[in-house]
């Protein structure tokens, strides 16, 4: 299968960890708790001004929303691996220096599903990585966004 499957959903051995440990959570843990939650619910009597029925259903329905979407997720995962760790490609974290403010940032390549801007976590579709993917360290980029920018590759880890 290529990297490039279109079908597949790209994802970190990290991130295929924290979803497997997300699922065990919801259904072991989450599940039987909105369950008792209904039951204790219906035990108050008329279901049709039941407030407490209500929101337990919504939030049962929410988890069995949630579990549904990580079972998709998980069966049509394709675990990253790097290649080669002197070839910037998905799973690669990347140490760039700003040609033109002279700040180093550090990037970690994910695939869209894993993207986290606050962690420095950027889509492999995304104009900085889309330049960066098949480069090696010394490489300088331009980066093709609305203001186009060049960055030189210090490290690839």
């Amino acid at each position: 299968m290529s990297i490039n499957d279109d079908s597949k959903i790209l994802l970190t051995k990290e991130a295929i960890k924290e979803l497997r440990d997300e699922l065990k959570i919801l259904i072991e843990v989450k599940r039987p708790e909105v369950i008792q939650e209904i039951k204790d619910a219906r035990a108050q009597g008329d279901l049709s001004e039941n407030a407490e029925y209500d929101a337990a259903r919504d939030k049962q329905a929410l988890i069995e929303d949630r579990i549904l979407e990580i079972e998709t997720t998980l069966e049509n995962a394709q675990e990253i691996k790097a290649y080669k760790k002197d070839i910037v490609s998905i799973g690669s974290i990347v140490v760039l220096k700003n040609k033109f403010s002279n700040e180093k940032e550090t990037y970690s390549i994910v695939s869209t599903y894993e993207t986290d801007p606050f962690e420095n976590k950027i889509s492999n579709k995304s104009p900085l990585a889309t330049a960066l993917i098949g480069k090696t360290k010394g490489d300088v980029v331009m980066v093709e966004a609305p203001i186009k920018y060049e960055v030189e590759i210090l490290d690839i880890k």
